[in-house]
């Protein structure tokens, strides 16, 4: 993005791409479709980044989600809006993506398989960059080399090095829009299972720390899902390791006594079933074996012989499943990294370095994350779009060096 606007604003670009290809993370976002960005309004974008929300204020007003459609649509790129006013290409296919950002840099603008590996400052102002023997001089760098997620991408953390090389300050990096890793054994028994319209709360120290209603995922380590890994982009390291327990409401649409009521009925329809076999109407197959064993009802027990003390266990099952959290997975599976450039280091407005001049750093990098829904993406490109147009003010008729991770 940052290299297409600078094109655009007549400035002779550079990319040095340290992979083979350009885009490998945006080619894995949302499953291989690519949720470019999200569709609400400036102010729900806000209220879904997690850190740092008001430095994104002037970057997103200059470059909205509405600029960014516009902007891909001028390309050629068509797009549609799912639910949560999440956006996509109208082909699925993040490859589109790609080769939209691709189409209008002229050819050579890349330079691929090339990796940074310093800065060159001189006087508090930025003049080039080195790649092993070489050195590209230049008047302008933007760093937007990605955090520590999905290292395979390419993402390794180098953008730190250079930021803290040059004096600016990184906060600590944590995975973040993770899974979590679960103590208990039945959760294992659970892999593969998938939950949806289920209300989670997690409690840390007897206070609630993060409430949702959504979708949930079993697997062989613990749980994952949406509501589970924006769980994750909320609650901070320090109480993840005093290992809060995962509270799942199983029928968040019914109050204790109706769902008690519905159990009574229930079973007096079935009043000859064995106690398991009334379960079929109230859980999927897979969850069934393991509610009846945490609620130590015999399965071969007969509906009618159920006391009113079972039956409240089996209440409280179902309205309050645990699971204790362990930890959350790390990097590999993280869509995105919390922590990263402190965002006192830069100028809000365009992301240019307050102490070295004409070093930008956009996207990941930074010390701003996002939840799921194509914000931590519009993120992205707004910080770029103020990186690379500030540095088209500040420079006329020189070259202008991009790094991309």
């Amino acid at each position: 993005m940052a290299a297409n606007i600078a094109i655009s604003q007549g400035l002779s670009t550079l990319v040095i791409e340290r992979n083979e290809k350009a885009g490998k993370k945006l080619f894995i976002t949302g499953k291989g479709r690519c949720n470019f960005t999200n569709a609400s309004d400036i102010s729900t974008i806000i209220e879904n980044i997690c850190t740092n929300p008001s430095f994104m204020y002037s970057s997103l007003n200059a470059f909205s989600n509405h600029d960014v459609i516009g902007f891909f649509e001028s390309l050629g790129l068509h797009s549609k809006t799912e639910r949560g006013n999440r956006v996509f290409p109208a082909s699925d296919k993040s490859s589109d993506v790609i080769k939209a950002l691709l189409k209008n840099l002229p050819e050579g603008t890349i330079l691929y398989n090339t990796r940074v590996t310093e800065l060159l400052i001189r006087d508090g102002r930025v003049y080039g960059v080195r790649c092993g023997r070489d050195r590209y001089q230049a008047n302008t760098v933007i760093v937007a080399t990605g955090g520590l997620s999905y290292p395979s991408t390419g993402s390794d953390g180098d953008g730190y090095i250079f930021a803290k090389k040059a004096g600016l300050k990184v906060n600590d990096c944590t995975p973040s829009l993770v899974p979590f890793n679960i103590r208990e054994e039945y959760c294992k028994r659970l892999q593969g299972l998938t939950l949806k319209n289920i209300g989670i709360d997690i409690i840390n120290d007897k206070k609630s720390v993060y409430r949702d209603f959504g979708e949930l995922l079993f697997t062989h380590f613990g749980v994952s899902g949406p509501v589970i890994l924006s769980a994750s982009s909320r609650i901070k390291p320090e109480i993840l390791k005093n290992r809060p327990v995962l509270h799942i409401d199983l029928k968040p649409a019914l109050d204790e006594k109706t769902l008690d009521a519905r159990l009574l009925r229930e079973f007096s329809e079935n009043s000859n079933k064995d106690f398991i076999n009334c379960l079929k109407s109230l859980l999927p197959s897979k969850m069934i074996p393991v509610i009846a064993e945490l609620s130590g009802i015999p399965g071969n027990k007969k509906a009618n012989l159920l006391t009113k003390e079972e039956r409240a266990v089996l209440l409280s099952l179902l309205k309050d499943l645990p699971f204790t959290i362990l930890s959350a997975r790390g990097f590999d599976e993280a869509v995105v990294t919390k922590g990263g450039v402190d965002v006192k280091e830069l100028d809000p407005k365009t992301f240019e370095s307050k102490k070295i001049k004409g070093l930008y750093f956009a996207g990941e990098v930074t010390d701003i994350d996002a939840m799921t829904g194509g914000y931590n993406l519009q993120r992205a490109w707004s910080s770029a779009a103020a990186a690379a147009r500030n540095a088209a003010k500040r420079i006329t008729d020189v070259k202008t060096y991009y790094t991309g991770g």
